[in-house]
């Protein structure tokens, strides 16, 4: 059946839009056309944001919405993380330190490791829940072992982030689990990766791990984009308001890019538009 011209055109539009945000020329419109995953050919939803910054250079390199008011679901975690690398870093904990899990980070809800109240897990255990598996159990029992509650620890790490220049984050919990108050932008969750990166390099490691042992059991993550050649990391998240998120770094040629893109319908669409940014840049 011949395609409508009405259809045609918005196809066409979409793939010009697609083809700019990605820095590609207007000839290779077609190509788009051809090879564009479906997935990636979707429209974007209200909740998009997307920025790229090549590490070396500091250059961004692609902006969509990257200042916008977003929620950061389990990028929070990132944050979460930040916070306990600084701990080890400073000298206010050890790595081999034993973290207690209270009644209360035992019950917060899924994704979570399972843990049970009285239990005690190590730093490295959940430095490695939380950058694979995302767990909100251990988001919470890190939070109340380094400022001796949730809320105290958010306001810590809101703090953090202001010193950090990350001028639009705000956090209410160590987890990402839905608060209309714990918000974010695109622009500050790439800092925040460039900053895990470069700040805390001994422990970026860990955010390339797909997988983990716990307690004899093989704990696996959600970011399938660590699949990809030259993707060495970072953090996905999701909650219903703000959307599937990802903060992806990836190294192309002599150059290392982090790629940020929020508000994805569905896992599968924006993977596929991270990969339509991998592909794209020179």
């Amino acid at each position: 059946m011949a395609m409508k011209p009405r259809t045609m055109l918005r196809t066409g539009a979409m793939a010009i839009v697609m083809a700019l945000a990605f820095g590609l020329s207007a000839c290779s419109t077609q190509s788009v056309l051809e090879t564009m995953p479906a997935a990636a050919q979707a429209p974007l939803s209200d909740r998009y944001a997307a920025h790229v910054v090549d590490v070396g250079s500091r250059r961004v390199v692609l902006s969509q919405n990257a200042s916008a008011i977003r929620h950061p679901a389990s990028l929070t975690k990132m944050m979460t993380l930040y916070m306990l690398f600084d701990a080890v870093e400073t000298g206010r904990i050890g790595m081999g330190a034993s973290i207690p899990v209270s009644a209360y980070a035992a019950s917060r809800p899924p994704s979570k490791l399972g843990l049970k109240a009285g239990d005690q897990i190590s730093v490295d255990t959940a430095i490695r829940a939380l950058a694979v598996k995302s767990s909100n159990d251990v988001a919470v029992a890190v939070a109340e072992f380094l400022s001796g509650s949730e809320a105290a620890f958010a306001g810590a790490m809101t703090a953090r982030s202001r010193q950090l220049g990350l001028r639009s984050t705000r956090f209410t919990n160590a987890s990402g689990l839905p608060d209309a108050g714990q918000v974010t932008t695109a622009e500050d969750m790439t800092r925040l990766g460039m900053l895990l990166m470069t700040n805390h390099r001994r422990y970026y490691p860990y955010f390339n791990q797909r997988e983990f042992t716990f307690r004899g059991r093989t704990i696996r993550g959600h970011n399938h984009l660590l699949k990809e050649p030259g993707v060495d990391g970072i953090k996905t998240g999701y909650i219903r308001a703000s959307g599937f998120n990802v903060v992806t770094s990836v190294k192309k040629g002599p150059r290392r890019y982090v790629i940020t893109v929020m508000g994805g319908d569905s896992a599968r669409e924006r993977d596929e538009r991270v990969r339509q940014i991998i592909a794209s840049l020179r």
